[in-house]
């Protein structure tokens, strides 16, 4: 049984109205090539949410920026759902919830928003459950992945940095590293979208062996590369598993990446796409990188000069400082 659980074994009353806790969870890019499913860096993106609890039954949600048109106003909302998820999970009671969200983070990109969604409404259960109900980071992983369905996105987004995740009889599993100086992330951002469950049904179910090798050797080669040798990352970054069975369904990333890499760039699909994050060996080269891009479509493409964000979500009392 958890410790978390077993703290809570009678429900009590732990906020008070007005209580409130302000969120913020950074974006993330899973894969980052070869690492399917496995690996995940978080990104200087962030989306901010502000959470108060109210009386029961009460449920305001207020949401601007990206997405703002399409996310939902009541329980079905992403964030609610972790919240009430988080609640249960610890035998307390839900109270009544105002949402007030801003994001930045793009929707339906494969920057993590949904992951970033799960972390800020599990993050926020945290913040008003503190002082009676401890949830801890191993919990907050497995909840966050029973959520998601997989830890690459939620690991990074929760934790920071460059993140190894994986699961074993015991559940999720995570170990945080520290990218090098070095890496300077881009990001293109399209305006079209895409889906997870879309791109994810794109892949066969079995691989040969042959590319079964060459990805473990290639996710291998981009742990030393992001950690110790950024001069690595066009080789670290090959993969045989999943890029070029979505391509078809993204001709345009999957154009953008071809140009980049054939320019020298270590350029990879982020996450299901249909972004694409360079891995770039140094501040200066992001800009070679985006005029390349400029060149390469037609396409309009956002670029983001972004940072690795090293320290994940966090939660905040707005009455008592950070817990």
């Amino acid at each position: 049984m958890d410790a978390e659980r077993a703290t809570a074994s009678e429900p009590v009353v732990t906020e008070r109205p007005g209580r409130s806790v302000w969120v913020r969870v950074p974006a993330t890019s899973a894969n980052l090539g070869p690492g399917f499913d496995t690996l995940g860096l978080a990104l200087s993106v962030y989306d901010e949410l502000t959470v108060t609890a109210l009386e029961p039954g009460r449920l305001e949600i207020e949401v601007e920026g990206s997405g703002a048109d399409s996310v939902p106003r009541d329980a079905s909302n992403l964030v609610v759902r972790a919240i009430a998820y988080a609640y249960d999970a610890v035998g307390q009671e839900l109270p009544g919830l105002r949402l007030r969200a801003h994001n930045v983070i793009p929707h339906g990109r494969g920057l993590g928003s949904s992951g970033a969604a799960v972390v800020s409404g599990l993050l926020a259960a945290k913040g008003l459950l503190a002082g009676a109900v401890e949830i801890g980071p191993e919990t907050l992983l497995r909840l966050a992945t029973e959520m998601e369905g997989h830890p690459d996105n939620v690991a990074p987004a929760l934790f920071g940095g460059l993140t190894i995740a994986w699961v074993d009889e015991t559940g999720p599993q995570h170990k945080k590293l520290l990218v090098h100086r070095g890496v300077s992330p881009l990001v293109f951002v399209p305006e079209f979208t895409m889906s997870t469950s879309v791109a994810r049904s794109l892949q066969p179910q079995h691989v040969s062996r042959e590319d079964a090798v060459f990805n473990v050797s290639r996710s291998a080669l981009l742990i030393a590369a992001l950690t110790q040798s950024p001069e690595l990352l066009m080789a670290a970054t090959e993969d045989k598993l999943h890029q070029s069975y979505r391509a078809a369904a993204m001709p345009e990333t999957d154009r953008l990446v071809q140009a980049l890499r054939a320019a020298g760039f270590a350029a990879v699909v982020s996450g299901a796409g249909p972004s694409v994050l360079v891995l770039a060996d140094g501040p200066g080269r992001r800009l070679e990188a985006a005029a390349v891009a400029d060149a390469a479509t037609d396409t309009p493409w956002e670029a983001l000069m972004l940072a690795v964000d090293v320290k994940g979500g966090t939660v905040r009392d707005n009455a008592e400082g950070a817990t």
